[in-house]
Parts: structure tokens; sequence; C-alpha cells
């Protein structure tokens, strides 16, 4: 057996260091939830609101208002019947407009429990956010719950409901609670009966004597009816959700500071309510400390080091955000700091003559915070060419040769 040489050694641990650089890196991420139905706003007594046209035809019963803006036509009734007021072009209808564009802002920032939906015939779903691309219903979507139960569906591009498709709520459950925010277009089928608030960027066709116990409202552009009948949720008296979000720290990793020199970092977080903060592991610089309110770090630093620790930002809404710092507070200038103990006495001439003390304060003085990851990925990086070199040392082996211990 060849014996590797130290510097072979040193390319071999080199190499790993270089697969932790690849390696992904696992961060928690945010999330957005509401603790109730979405807020209309204005919008809510609207059967019907669009933006370019509102088309009827034949004998479509409407229970609530009507609304367009910014455009004006609205054709169609009768024969179809307004059974509450028609708005064109108006302080309601643009202020409606502008509600609904909030609502449907909430509902798409929303966090699914459930991503990758198509096809929801047969499914029976319980209280939730449930998003996919192109949602379609070709049979019958049962919805279980009670009164208090909200459930948000996510199209990013279309909905269509298919002739003779039937939504059913139970338990208790009401229709003011459903909410359908549709990317692009929502057609609703012949026949289908239908069931919650349709909040389309762009469209909203319902095909003859198709049933919906909601609200159709379109945000950019038509809305087309054909001998429809629309029913206006009841019983809709629970107060809005409040959205809420986790936190996300945005802040960049502290800079170095000095002994004896006024300090101060501030770690900042996005989140809902706001977040506060916390050293959750590890421990601040002698003399620094950190208001939980603000996230700032601050004060006179009293010792020259390298300080690893762990700020937690949490506002009540899961998961809390967490990151990982390595603050160096550097020697007063004119001072001159005690040289760090070695680990262990490398041989003379050893290659790696840098104590493991010392390495680890290079290490944290380049502010990285990924721990020692940094270190073993600059070791590591050169693996595979450590295992090109092994085999010409093979083959230049002497002859013959014993095998060296």
């Amino acid at each position: 057996m060849v014996r590797t040489t130290t510097p072979v050694r040193l390319f071999l641990v080199s190499a790993v260091g270089l697969l932790l650089i690849l390696a992904p890196a696992t961060t928690a991420t945010a999330a957005t939830t509401i603790d109730g139905p979405i807020g209309l706003g204005t919008a809510e007594s609207f059967s019907v609101l669009a933006a370019s046209t509102v088309t009827n035809t034949g004998t479509s019963v409407l229970d609530g208002d009507v609304g367009l803006s910014p455009l004006t036509s609205v054709t169609g009734f009768p024969p179809g019947i307004v059974n509450g007021t028609t708005y064109v072009a108006d302080e309601t209808a643009e202020q409606a407009q502008i509600d609904l564009t909030t609502a449907y802002n909430v509902a798409a920032g929303l966090t699914p429990q459930e991503t990758g939906l198509g096809e929801l015939a047969g499914e029976s779903l319980t209280p939730g956010v449930y998003s996919g691309g192109e949602l379609a219903l070709n049979g019958t979507l049962t919805l279980a719950g009670t009164a208090e139960s909200v459930w948000v569906f996510q199209a990013a591009s279309t909905l269509t409901i298919g002739s003779g498709s039937i939504i059913t709520v139970t338990g208790g459950a009401s229709a003011c609670n459903v909410f359908w925010q549709v990317g692009s277009s929502a057609t609703i089928g012949t026949g289908a009966q239908f069931v919650g608030t349709v909040m389309a960027a762009q469209s909203v066709t319902a095909n003859t004597t198709a049933t919906i116990t909601g609200r159709l409202l379109a945000r950019t552009a038509a809305v087309t009816l054909d001998t429809n009948t629309i029913i206006a949720p009841t019983g809709c008296d629970a107060a809005p959700g409040t959205v809420t979000s986790s936190p996300e720290i945005t802040s960049d990793e502290p800079s170095a500071g000095e002994v004896g020199t006024d300090y101060t970092h501030t770690v900042t977080a996005s989140g809902t309510p706001t977040p506060t903060f916390t050293v959750t592991s590890g421990a601040l610089p002698a003399g620094l400390a950190l208001d939980a309110v603000t996230g700032t770090i601050s004060g006179e630093p009293t010792a020259s080091g390298t300080s690893d620790f762990t700020v937690t930002a949490s506002n009540g809404t899961a998961p809390d955000a967490t990151a990982d710092y390595s603050l160096v507070i550097a020697a007063a200038e004119g001072d001159t700091p005690a040289p760090a103990a070695p680990d262990a006495t490398p041989a003379p001439g050893s290659p790696d003559d840098t104590a493991p003390g010392e390495a680890a304060r290079l290490l944290a003085s380049s502010g990285s915070d990924a721990g020692a990851a940094p270190l073993l990925a600059v070791s590591l990086a050169t693996l595979g060419a450590a295992l090109l070199l092994l085999r010409p040392l093979r083959r230049r082996a002497p002859a013959g040769a014993g095998t060296s211990r």
C-alpha cells in the first residue's frame, strides 16, 4: 500500500468541504394565515361586479346588487331581475372594485395547506386553503365543517365548473365562508350548483341555468350570465378574519466591532404582527445587549474575541425565524491581543502548524454564520482531484517494494 503524503491528505479533506458548500441550506418558510373569512368590504353586497361589461341573457334573478366600474355597459336587465341596486361607473362601484382587489390579494397571499390540486370531483375537504394551477370540478365536491369554517381555493390560472356539477356544504358550514381566487377567468357550466364567492382577476361566465349561492366578482373584465339564479349567502355576520404572517429575518449579519467603541446593529424581520427578538442560543459579546422590541444589538464591547449566537424572531404565528451569527470584536487600537492557545502541538515542519484554536478564530472573523461548514468547505474542495492523484502514486511505487506502514 502506498503511503499518502501530507499534501494528499489535505487535498482529500478539502474536497469534502466542497460538498458541504454545494449542499443546499435549509431555512424555515414564512406562512400567512387568516383566522376568519376574507373581508370583502363594500363588495359584499354585490351579486355581480365587473370592470368592462355585465351581460345577461334570459330571465336571470340576482338577489344582491350589480356593479360595473370603470366602464358602463350593463345589458339584459330586463328580462333579468336585480333585487338590489345597480351601480354603474360611480363611486360605489369604484370603491367596490378597490375592496375586491384588496380581498383578492389577501386570498392569493395565504399559505395553502395543500398544493398541486386540479380536479376536485369526489373530494370531501375540511376547512383550509387549497391551491392548484387549473382548478376544475366535474362531479361533486363536499365541504364539511361548521358555521365558523372557512375554505379558500387558489387557482393560478382558470376555474372550470363542469355542467351539472354540485358543491355541497355540510355540518352547518356556510356559503358565506367559501372563496375562489382565480388568476385568470372562471366558467360555471350549464345546470351546475355552485357555492362560494368567485374573485377572478379577469372574467366570470355562468352558463345556462347554473345556480350560484354566492357572488361573481370580476376585477378587470366582464361577467356574463345566461338564465342564472344568484342567491346571496345568508347569515354572513362573522367579522372578517385577521391576516397574520410568520416572521422572516431580512437584515444582514452584524459587522465587526471594537473593544471600547460604541456598537450598534439592528436585526430586522418581516411579519404580521410585528415580531419580537430574543437570543435563543449562545451569547452576545460582553458589553452588548439585544432590544427585544426593536431588534437592535448595542452597547460598548468590553472584551475581544468571537461570539456565536442565534437570534429568534417570533410573533405568535409559526414558524419562528432564526439566524445564526458570529460577531467579531477586535482589540482596541494599540492593544496586543493574547495569542490563542493551540489545541494541540503540530509536528515540526507540518503544514498543519496553524493551531486549531487560531483556525477557529480566523474562521469566525470571516463573518460567516454557517458555523464550521465554511472551513470544511475550503478543506474539502479538492476531493475529486485527490482521488485522481492517488492513482499515479500507485503506478510510481517501485516494483517488488514492500508494503509501507
